[in-house]
Formats: structure tokens, C-alpha cells, sequence
């Protein structure tokens, strides 16, 4: 997640072949999802995003592009935050269907008192990074100690606080530092390691002009640590729905499922033409340069294929790691994010498994076992 920029120059980019992509799909040039029929013959739903419209949501915003939730059934109305929505809060509220949270955050809210459940896990791996300069002498999580660590808050920092439990470091042994959703800090020497996304932040810095060159930064600039290597990586982005309503009312299971079937289409789409994702999620509002904006849909392919389940499918044993990261992680404070086992009703594969079932025969990879990332060249600023 981060704050948006202007964008300018379109940049060209090769165009991925991939057995990922569907054939045969319409495209439909109403992004409202009426179609032909009129959105009286569709049922409306409503998707809470946690973040603004860029490329780490793109597989909804293809759905929406190309017809996929028209051909459900649906009329999906996605809805971002600028921080100032809680996704899985709207959720609870009954102000959305359906909502999209990294599940360690919603895992808090479900303590609290969410009567929530995660019935797609999109992103199989971790997104996080902790980044330093290359000759800063921090290259693992134990070389944290006595270090001005970054971080964004708002939940965003129990992997870090995870990472440190399992390397027996102790929360206070670090000065977390507040920082804001971009790597101005860090560049400026406030923080030893910052926090970042391998779709956005980390990109920010390889965009960015070393004053000593005069030429962008290279990545053996930096120290990269990856949680997913490190220890502490917990699950992402998730689709979570509303537990009650998906054990009573038959019409919202059925759309469940429809709905999960247009998302599965929306992100194969996304690994087969990342540059048409990128410029589909420029056109919904995204602020980022075209470069910047196709190397955030790519990073974001990386977490979701392969897949080996398939797309959605909750691995047990992920979802295990990521409770007993929530269980084991306090912050610098001494709370913690959770202090029990969370119920069994806060995941299912039931629904996303029907989807899948629905979808066979669909000349759709539903694992992206032949996935392959495009190559994407940064340019100042992104643009």
C-alpha cells in the first residue's frame, strides 16, 4: 500500500504469452457490469479494497474490465480506502460483501469479536521486505538489535515483530520508527531498515537517482530480507466474507461462489497480460507511472502463481505459520496480536473449491503451473 503519484509517459512493454489466459472471453465495455440486460438482471455486490485502485488489485479490477463478474451474474461496485476505511470493520458493518485484508489484521478483528471468515486466500506468499543499504552490516533479522527499524504500523508490523519472536529478540531491543508509506525516510538516513512491498516500495527505490552517480539505484545497493526466507512471513491479501451470513443464506453462497469464479478469471488474466492490467488499473484511478504501476501487477503475479493448491485455496500449513506468528509476535509496546487460537469458522476452502469445481473444463490454469513473470525495466520516478 501506498499514496498515490501522477503518471505520464506510457512505456512499452513485452507481452507475455501464458497458458493462463482465457479463451474466448468477451470483454465488456460497461465497467459498471449492466451489460446488455441492464443491471436489473445482475446482483449487485459490493468489494471493499484496503487500499487505492493499483496493481496489487488488479485481478478485481480485470474482472470488473472484462465482463467477468457481468458473465457471473454480478454487478460489482469495488470500493477503495485511503486508510480511512478498515476493510473487514466495513465488512463487519454490513456496508460490503465482501473485503479484501491481510489475514494477521483480520485474525486481531475476529478476536475482537469479527465474525468474519477468509474464503480465498489470493496471496500465497508474503509480500514484505525489510530493506537496508548494502554496507550497513544488517543482512538478517538477528542483526536488528540496537537498529532504527521502519515501519508503517496500522498492522502492517507484526511480520517484523514475528521475525524478531522466532529469533529470540526481544521487542524493546529495536527503536521502531513511524514511517510513511513511501522510502523518503530511509533514503534520507532516518532508518537503518524499512519496511517494503515487493510491488511498490522496494520498486520506489530502484526508481530512485543516487546523488553520488547520478544514475537509478541497483539492487546490489541494498540489503534486501525477505520474511518468506527469514522467518515471520504471515498470509496477505484474502477475501473475507461475512461467517454468518455464508452458513444461512443460501442466495449469498451462491454468489460467493459466482463471485469467486470472476475473481479466478480476473487474476488469470492479470498473469497473461500484465501490461493490459496495468494500464486497466491506471484507467480506475491508480496514480502511479505506467513503469511503476506494470512492475506492482508482476510482483503481485509472483505472490499469487504458481498456486499450487490452486488460485484461492487456503494451504493449512501457511495459515498454521501465520497464527503462530500472530500467537508468538508482540510489539514494542508488549501487546500482542492475538492470544488465542482463532475459531475454525475463520477460513474455509468450501466455496473457493466450488468455484474451482465450477471452473473445470474452462480453458483457465487454475494453478499457474506454467507461469513465467515478464521482465519490467524501472524508470525514474516510475513513469
Amino acid at each position: 500500500m501506498t499514496h498515490s503519484r501522477r503518471r505520464s509517459l506510457v512505456v512499452g512493454a513485452g507481452l507475455l504469452t501464458s497458458a493462463l489466459i482465457l479463451s474466448g472471453c468477451s470483454t465488456s465495455g460497461d465497467d459498471s457490469g449492466g451489460g446488455d440486460g441492464g443491471s436489473d438482471d445482475l446482483t449487485p455486490v459490493s468489494l471493499q479494497l484496503q487500499w487505492l485502485p493499483q496493481g496489487q488489485f488488479a485481478g478485481y479490477y480485470a474482472a470488473l474490465d472484462q465482463g467477468f463478474f457481468e458473465e457471473e451474474g454480478l454487478d460489482v461496485e469495488i470500493i477503495p480506502s485511503g486508510g480511512d476505511i478498515v476493510p473487514q470493520d466495513a465488512l463487519v458493518a454490513g456496508d460490503v460483501d465482501y473485503a479484501i485484508a491481510w489475514v494477521p489484521k483480520a485474525l486481531g478483528s475476529i478476536e475482537a469479536g469479527a465474525n468474519i471468515t477468509d474464503i480465498a486466500q489470493i496471496f500465497q506468499r508474503s509480500g514484505t521486505l525489510q530493506v537496508a543499504w548494502a554496507d550497513s552490516g544488517i543482512e538478517t533479522v538477528a542483526d536488528f538489535e540496537g537498529k532504527r527499524i521502519g515501519s508503517w504500523g496500522f498492522g502492517n508490523e507484526w511480520e517484523i515483530f514475528a521475525a524478531m519472536a522466532a529469533e529470540g529478540l526481544d521487542s524493546t531491543s529495536v527503536e521502531i520508527i513511524t514511517q510513511d508509506f513511501n522510502m523518503n525516510a530511509f533514503l534520507e538516513g532516518d532508518i537503518d531498515a524499512a519496511q517494503a512491498m515487493t510491488y511498490n516500495e522496494y520498486a520506489q527505490l530502484l526508481e530512485s537517482t543516487d546523488p553520488d552517480t547520478g544514475e537509478l539505484y541497483q539492487p546490489e545497493d541494498f540489503s534486501v530480507i525477505d520474511y518468506n526466507e527469514a522467518g515471520g512471513a504471515m498470509l496477505q491479501d484474502a477475501i473475507w466474507a461475512d461467517t454468518e451470513r455464508l452458513e444461512s443464506d443460501e442466495e449469498y453462497q451462491e454468489t460467493t461462489v459466482a463471485f469467486l469464479k470472476a475473481v479466478i478469471k480476473g487474476w488469470a488474466y492479470a498473469a497473461s497480460d500484465p501490461e493490459a492490467a496495468a494500464d486497466i488499473t491506471i484507467n480506475e484511478g491508480s496514480g502511479w507511472g505506467l513503469t511503476h504501476e506494470l512492475w506492482m501487477v508482476n510482483e503481485t503475479n509472483k505472490l499469487i502463481w504458481p498456486s499450487d493448491n490452486g488460485i484461492g485455496i487456503i494451504d493449512e500449513e501457511a495459515w498454521n505459520s501465520t497464527v503462530e506468528g500472530a500467537l508468538s509476535a508482540t510489539n514494542e509496546s508488549g501487546a500482542s496480536l492475538i492470544t488465542e487460537e482463532p475459531p475454525s469458522t475463520a477460513y474455509t476452502n468450501e466455496w473457493i473449491q466450488m468455484a474451482h469445481d465450477e471452473l473445470e473444463g474452462d480453458d483457465i490454469d487454475l494453478t499457474g503451473a506454467d507461469f513465467e513473470p515478464i521482465e519490467v525495466e524501472l524508470t525514474e520516478g516510475g513513469e
